[in-house]
């Protein structure tokens, strides 16, 4: 199968020199997705908006490749303020499975557009 991308509307388009996801050999890798609407490209003021913002965001993007949140194997966040890991994980758990993905969660990482969060993922496709 050769890779090819996915792109949609219902999340921010890319603010750079690559795809939203690539979807290759079964899987569904996600670029960084922040917590941006789509419709207006302006991101709300906190970690919890952002942070439910950018998962919406990344839940449109799986769908639009054929996957979803439920088939996440592997989750990175990238924030900027180590003090907010609590909030990310409050938000964070609502929209994930059980078991949740594998997850890494570096903090203290400066963000373009002074953005508060940024969460990629890689996801298995849907059979069926």
């Amino acid at each position: 199968m050769i890779p090819y991308a996915v792109s949609t509307d219902d999340a921010p388009r890319a603010i750079g020199p690559y795809s939203q996801a690539i979807v290759a050999n079964g899987f569904v890798f996600c670029s960084g997705t922040a917590g941006i609407d789509p419709a207006t490209g302006v991101a709300p003021d906190g970690i919890e908006e952002q942070t439910e913002l950018a998962l919406r965001n990344l839940d449109a993007i799986l769908t639009s490749a054929g996957a979803s949140l439920a088939t996440v194997v592997k989750t990175t966040i990238f924030y900027t303020n180590v003090d907010d890991f609590a909030a990310i994980n409050a938000v964070y758990e609502r929209f994930m499975p059980d078991p949740p993905p594998a997850r890494s969660a570096p903090g203290n990482v400066r963000l373009p557009r002074n953005l508060l969060i940024s969460i990629e993922a890689i996801a298995v496709l849907a059979t069926g």
